[in-house]
Order: structure tokens, then sequence, then C-alpha cells
């Protein structure tokens, strides 16, 4: 019995580290990392250990005669990827690692005085960052969020149909406990306090914010009632304190969602998914409750090119196929689709839609009978028409224009950096300008994540990332190219109290922690969100010590 690497995987490599017979691949050190969605495993070397599925932080590593029928696939994907690649060497000895720590585990914490960093963010990238300062120097590090409590876009950007992606939050919590971490959420860099201060009381900040803004389509009716953000929308679903209770109006029929990136296609999936299942995820009570009274039947996806340049990732396009009681077909409306289709290499996403139903759908009046997502490629968005809200979305393509009827319509064309207080900002690029991490014109401030290389690359992709950073900001300790802090972390900590008395700290997250999970068990769930700054402040509050004193 050998293993699959599946739908979930999260490109962070941890697996390739742990494999003793170097069969998993790309590695960090080989020039195809970054380039492939998911990592493979060679069903002609592996050992069926299991070190590999035990490592991953998303369960994304099964045994092949495990498989659920929906992911069958990726047995024939594992192969498929080493039947052209080049052969792999042999271990080198008994074990093999060939990636492990990061590349300035060569620096010695002796190099330098221990620091005092600052980590401006609490996902996946923040977190990476201060994995790498917490296992590799003896840094103290000191998280800062401006929500009341820490996670980021695992928490608030994973689909609640993903339970196992949202994981790989069970491996960055291990941290928020860590003796050498002071944790104060709920703070607003840049209104709570400023970046200057900030880094008068540490040794190095580091910026992880993301992109918190959406790309908007620059269209005639842009602003009708009804036209709205995918990321408004997922920030609803996951019970975001910031979005509103209010949902966005679901008593039409059909939906168009421009883009068909996976946050297009997590939106589909989540307007046509079966409330009773929904019901068993940790998604927000109050989007659960309006998805139960929806009565939308069919999402169109609009893309501006053809299906061989579809954003989304093949793995979650396969799982398109296999969302229940919902049909997927392709609208073929112009000829290169099905060429496209017919044409592309075994391995390419356009090759997942082969045995997908094409069909020139109906989209002027109702929605025919039942649920389906129809894939339009080669139509592009010109304007959105209606009186005093959304009542269609006019179309270009090849054929020329088509008028589709909907009620909602959602952009998903990506995400965007905002400028950040105290920092230079690239308004072209929506980041901020750096050189290997180091904020440009501003010693001792780093970026990682997205607002450091824009908004591409899922968990994984922060995690090297991050390990550039921190290189960076190690080397600039070493070289003693670090401005000294003016204060102390203890005058930090009576700063904090006197700008906000709302500030969770680790024991704070820990309350808020066992109430979601406690109010989950009730209803048989993972958990249930607290979804307002209201009452995961009052959670916190209420652990006795949650608030920062």
């Amino acid at each position: 019995m050998t293993y699959a690497i599946t739908q979930t995987c999260c490109n962070d490599a941890t697996c390739v580290s742990v494999c003793p017979v170097n069969c998993i691949h790309p590695t960090p050190e080989e020039r195809a990392f970054g380039s492939t969605e998911m990592l493979h495993i060679d069903p002609k070397t592996c050992i069926d250990c299991g070190a590999c599925a035990d490592a991953c932080p998303v369960d994304a590593i099964l045994p092949v005669d495990s498989l659920p029928p929906s992911q069958q696939e990726y047995v024939a994907i594992n192969a498929a990827y080493y039947e052209e690649a080049a052969p792999v060497p042999p271990p080198d000895g008994p074990t093999f690692h060939a990636w492990g720590e990061p590349s300035f585990s060569r620096i010695l914490p002796s190099d330098f005085a221990p620091l005092k960093v600052a980590v401006v963010g609490t996902g996946p990238a923040g977190m990476y960052a201060a994995e790498d300062l917490l296992l590799h120097t003896n840094a103290e590090v000191t998280l800062i969020d401006r929500l009341p409590v820490a996670g980021g876009l695992v928490r608030y950007g994973v689909a609640p149909d993903h339970p196992a992606t949202r994981k790989a939050g069970d491996t960055f919590a291990r941290f928020h406990t860590h003796p050498r971490v002071r944790m104060h959420l709920g703070i607003d860099v840049g209104t709570d306090i400023t970046p200057e201060e900030l880094a008068a009381h540490h040794d190095a900040v580091v910026y992880a914010v993301g992109a918190p803004a959406d790309r908007r389509l620059a269209v005639p009716g842009e602003e009708l009632a009804g036209s709205v953000s995918a990321r408004a929308f997922v920030a609803w679903y996951n019970a975001h304190p910031d979005a509103a209770r209010e949902p966005a109006d679901l008593s039409c029929e059909r939906v168009v969602v421009v883009g068909n990136g996976n946050v297009a296609l997590d939106v589909a999936r989540i307007l046509l998914a079966d409330p009773g299942a929904l019901a068993r995820t940790d998604i927000a009570d109050h989007a659960l409750r309006a998805l139960r009274g929806s009565k939308v039947r069919e999402v169109v996806l609009l893309g501006r090119r053809g299906p061989e340049d579809a954003a989304c990732t093949r793995s979650e396009l396969l799982a398109l196929r296999h969302v229940p009681g919902v049909e997927l077909i392709v609208d073929d409306h112009d000829p290169r689709i099905a060429r496209a289709v017919a044409e592309a290499d075994p391995n390419d996403r356009a090759a997942v839609l082969r045995d997908v139903a094409t069909g020139r759908p109906d989209l002027d009046g109702p929605p025919a009978p039942g649920r389906r997502i129809v894939l339009r490629f080669r139509s592009t968005p010109v304007e959105i028409m209606g009186g005093d809200r959304v009542e269609a979305v006019r179309v270009e393509s090849a054929a020329g224009e088509r008028t589709i009827r909907a009620g909602l319509l959602m952009r998903a064309i990506g995400y965007r950096g905002v400028p950040v207080a105290g920092l230079p900002f690239d308004e072209s690029a929506g980041v901020v300008p750096h050189e290997g991490g180091r904020v440009t014109g501003q010693p001792g401030s780093y970026v990682v994540g997205w607002i450091k290389r824009g908004p591409t690359g899922g968990i994984g992709a922060n995690r090297t990332c991050a390990a550039e950073t921190v290189s960076s900001l190690l080397a600039d300790a070493v070289a003693g190219a670090l401005p000294a802090p003016t204060r102390t972390a203890k005058a930090f900590r009576r700063l904090v109290r006197r700008r906000n008395g709302h500030v969770v700290d680790a024991r704070g997250l820990a309350a808020i922690e066992r109430a979601e999970v406690s109010r989950g068990h009730r209803d048989g769930r993972p958990r249930v969100k607290l979804a307002t700054v209201e009452e995961l402040v009052s959670t916190a509050r209420g652990s006795f010590g949650g608030l920062l004193r």
C-alpha cells in the first residue's frame, strides 16, 4: 500500500522533511517547487511508513486504498507527475532529509544578543515567521493582530466545507503559548499605537498584514445593490467581525460570479451546498440561517480567458465535479473552449473538464430545474444592469454580446493590499516595496506574505516566503544593522494597556477557543464562532485574566 497526496495539500513541504526515502517532490530545493499546485508521492518508491501522513498539517496524505471515490483520481495524479519527471537521485545514507531547517539555521543565537521582534498579523505568513524565530533563535516574539482573535485567513478565508485545511491553524496555535511569546490581540497598529512606537520597543517589526481589499471590475453598474465582493461574502459566511450580519440578498435564483479562481469556486459551492451538510461545519450561524432560506439554484462562473488559463487549482476544479446534488456544465458557446479541453495535457487543469457535460444553457430566463454550476469561459462582463439593484449582467465574447439574468453578482477577481501605516507603498502592485523582505529605506522593518509578494499562493507558500524574510532579519542582526530599541517590553505592555483596555492575551484566546468548541459540541459541530468583537472580547474577559492588564 502506498500513500497519495490529495486535494487539501498546502504545499508547505513539512512532509518532505520527514520522508526517509525521498519520494515526495518537488522539494523546496528543486526548481519546480512553488510552480506546482501540490506535492506528489512517487508510488514506486513510497515504503508505506506513514511519516508524511503524520506530519501533514492539513490531512492531505492518505493511503490509496482508503481514498473515497471523490479522491480516487489522486492516485493517477501522483503517479503521472513522475512519468515525465527527471529521475530522482537515491537517498544519501540510511535516512534522507533533503529539506528540514531553513537556510538561516547556520546563524547561531550566540551571533547576536537576544532579539525582541514584533509580528503584526497572526495568519499563516506571520505565524511561519514567528515559528522560524522561535525554533531557530532565542528571540522574544510579540504577536499583534487588529482583531481580538488569532488566525487570519486560516480562520476567516478557508471555506467551512474544507475542515482539513483549517487544521493548519492547530499547528500555528502551539506557538501562541510559547514561553517567549507575548500576545496582544485587538490592537490596531496605526490607530491604537503608531509604527514608530512599535519600533521603539522592538529590535525588528515583521508586517504580515495580508491583502484585505479586493479588485474592482470598473464597469457601469458596479455600485448597484446586489453587486458585492466575494471577499465580503467569504468574510460573512466565516463570521468575520468586520462582515455585515445582514446577508447578500439570496432571494434570486441565479448568481453570477466573476472569476474562476479558488475563491470563486468556494463561493459557488457554498451557495449551492446542502444546508444540512453545512450545519456540520463551523460556518457562521447567521450564514447558515440565510442559506437555509436561499432560493439560489444556479451559479454562473465567468472567466475572461479559456479553461486552459483558469485561475483555480486543478484539485479544486476536481472537487467541483463531486459536489453532491449539483450538476457541473461547461458553456461551449465558443469553439475554442471545447478544443482547449480536448487538447489539454492530462496533467493540466483543462483536462479535468473532459468528462463534464457541455451545452449552451439558457441564461436569459429562469434556471433549469435542480442545482447547477455553469462554467462560462471567454466572457468578459462589460455592464451590470438594473434599476435599484442588479437584474442582469451584459458580457462580451467572440460570439458577440450576451445578457445573463441574475439577481446577484459577486466579483472574485483577486485581493489587493492596502497602504500600511508608516511604510512605503507601491500603489500599482498593492505591496510594500522590499528587498528579500526588508522594507525599502526602513531598517528594522520587514514584510512577509501577501503584503510582500502580492495575493498569490496558498498557506504553504508562506513558509518559504517567511524563511526568506527571517533570513534577511537575522543577517541584519549579525551585521549589527538593526536599530536598537529605546524602550522595554514591559513599557510596551503598559503602553498597550493605556491605549486599549480590551486587548486579548493568550489566556483570553484560549477562553475564546474553549467557548467556541463547547458551543459547537452542543450542536454536533466542530465549533460555533463568536461573530462580533464584543462577543470575542467579553468571552476573553471571562477567562479571569484573558484581557491584558
